[in-house]
């Protein structure tokens, strides 16, 4: 599972775009618990990407649902590109 400094890092970067001020937790839902549609997203990866500098591979955002798991991605990600 990822670090409480990663989910932390997310957590504040969904903060600015959780306008149902739902409870972030790691098993939050993008698409169900804070109702981001498609256009918030992207803009939230690229927010993502930038925080990490990092990409993400478009191909694994439809599996990435939860909080958690796209922390658990962002830090696969980070460790193959030390």
């Amino acid at each position: 599972m990822a670090t409480a400094e990663t989910l932390e890092k997310i957590y504040a970067l969904i903060e600015p775009v959780n306008r149902k001020s739902c409870q972030l937790a790691p098993e939050t839902s993008f698409a169900v618990d804070l109702e981001l549609d498609s256009l918030t997203v992207m803009d939230l990866v690229a927010d993502i990407e930038d925080e990490f500098d990092i990409v993400i591979p478009l191909n694994i955002l439809p599996d990435l649902e939860t909080i958690v798991q796209v922390a658990d991605a962002v830090e696969k990600i980070v460790a193959e590109n030390e």
